[in-house]
């Protein structure tokens, strides 16, 4: 009798122990489709425009309003980040991003000139600037063709740093194509705006270095991510997984300083932001170190109607909690018609000025029109 009980015990606890196996799993795989990237789920395509190939991807539903993605100088799509690029998605949107020509998958101009970073900022200091292997004009370009091979007539354009110049120039060339434009730590290029901070400039030099090992430049990009990103939410662990990611796709210095060279001899763009009229958005952050915040409030002030939001403790990067806080304002931008007073998805109040003078934070204050437009709450 006591063997039997003893074997229908082991065979209960065999029993158990394969319910709570198979209960683990189920948890576990559920929890890794929770946490896949956006960029993992998508397949990435290529397209050619006027000779140039360029990677890009399409998320999210066909039928969605479309979103197009322009990134900054040397980035990839990657850069957009998850937390942005799902949240576009759990707002129904149509997502397309891209890789700019001579980085991530983009097509790379192989043997074109590519100056050390110092020399093109030193000679373009004294008045020599360079003769561009590519415009902001052909990247612009090549934003278009994408849409082109989607059948995208118009979407809202969305650009960060480099790629909020690359979005100016297409919404002022191509405005039939433009349904609204966002421009995040972006600038006009005029030449009076504050300089960027010398920390931030030597990390953009020593990252655009080759010949360096992969560890190397893993260590620059986390140095880069800290010399120019958000002080309220930079996380390094974070920093060290998106540069692991961006180097398992590819990395090609040259193709970062003829994109400099580029936005160099584009020279100041307040003449076309004068002519855009599509509603705008200009999203900077109050602690940017690579575009100061006057380079967003003279963007929003050259751009008739735009308006202006300054986030409390960002940078220049797009950090998770950054994200967030672009995508609190940028979705009512455009769910509530642009009409003006927005609340933020967390329950707390944004408020969008025009003319724009306003400080997205994480108080319950926001900034009236009377307000100086540089104080931060």
């Amino acid at each position: 009798m006591k063997c039997a009980e003893r074997f229908s015990a082991i065979a209960l606890h065999k029993r158990f122990s394969c319910v709570l196996l198979l209960l683990f799993t189920v948890l576990s795989a559920s929890n890794l489709v929770a946490e896949e990237s956006p960029f993992d789920r998508y397949p990435i395509h290529f397209t050619t425009v006027k000779d140039t190939a360029i990677a890009y991807q399409d998320m999210g539903p066909k039928d969605g309003e479309p979103v197009l993605l322009i990134m900054g100088l040397g980035a990839q799509m990657l850069h957009w980040g998850d937390t942005l690029v799902q949240g576009l998605l759990d707002g129904g949107y149509r997502v397309v991003l891209l890789d700019n020509r001579d980085a991530g998958l983009s097509q790379k101009f192989y043997g074109l000139s590519a100056p050390p970073v110092w020399w093109t900022l030193v000679r373009t200091k004294v008045g020599f600037y360079p003769t561009p292997a590519y415009t902001l004009g052909d990247m612009a370009g090549d934003a278009v063709g994408v849409l082109d091979t989607l059948g995208i007539s118009r979407a809202h354009v969305v650009g960060a740093s480099m790629g909020g110049m690359i979005s100016q120039v297409l919404t002022a060339t191509y405005p039939q194509r433009v349904a609204s434009l966002t421009s995040i730590m972006s600038s006009s290029g005029a030449p009076d705006l504050p300089e960027s901070s010398r920390d931030a400039i030597t990390a953009l030099a020593q990252g655009a270095k080759s010949g360096v090992t992969r560890g190397e430049e893993l260590r620059n990009r986390v140095m880069i991510a800290r010399a120019i990103g958000s002080p309220e939410f930079f996380n390094e662990e974070y920093a060290r997984q998106l540069a692991t990611r961006v180097l398992n796709r590819g990395s090609y210095p040259p193709g970062t300083i003829r994109q400099l060279q580029a936005i160099l001899a584009s020279g100041d763009r307040s003449p076309i932001l004068a002519t855009i009229d599509v509603p705008t958005l200009v999203i900077h952050g109050d602690r940017d170190p690579l575009l100061p915040p006057d380079h967003g409030r003279d963007t929003a002030e050259k751009i008739p109607g735009a308006q202006l939001v300054m986030i409390a403790g960002m940078g220049h990067s797009l950090e998770p909690e950054a994200s967030q806080r672009v995508l609190n304002v940028l979705l009512p931008f455009w769910e509530v018609g642009l009409k003006g007073d927005v609340g933020s998805s967390d329950g707390r109040p944004e408020k969008l000025v025009e003319p724009a003078n306003t400080i997205a934070n994480n108080s319950d204050e926001f900034e009236t029109p009377s307000a100086p437009s540089g104080a931060v709450h």
